[in-house]
């Protein structure tokens, strides 16, 4: 474990040990993570964390959409409107990350 990033180390542990032991599809144990994400009211950085993956995996926003309208009976519409909106927000850090970054290898690449 980093002592820059003790906290990080920790939940990617965790999650490392969670697919591991887990023996759902990768596309099916994202879905099902959304879901819980949604459940707990989990922040944008919850969801930013499990973006990559998620995408890797063949999830769209399509699959997300379904996942909350799947859960909505049980963790009820404001849950749901939340996940919704903490989602894009996630989205948005994530899309204005990559532009930044293109950003700077268009200057480094002009210089």
């Amino acid at each position: 474990m980093s002592d820059d990033t003790p906290l990080l180390d920790t939940l990617a542990a965790m999650t490392l040990a969670s697919i591991e032991e887990c023996d759902l599809e990768p596309r099916e144990l994202m879905l099902v993570r959304i879901a819980a994400l949604a459940a707990v009211g989990a922040p944008p950085a919850s969801y930013l964390a499990n973006t990559g993956t998620a995408v890797d995996v063949g999830i769209t926003l399509e699959d997300v959409q379904s996942t909350l309208v799947a859960v909505a009976p049980i963790i009820g519409g404001p849950r749901c409107v939340e996940a919704a909106g903490n989602i894009t927000l996630a989205l948005g850090f994530a899309i204005a990350v990559m532009e930044a970054e293109l950003d700077a290898e268009l200057d480094a690449d002009s210089e």
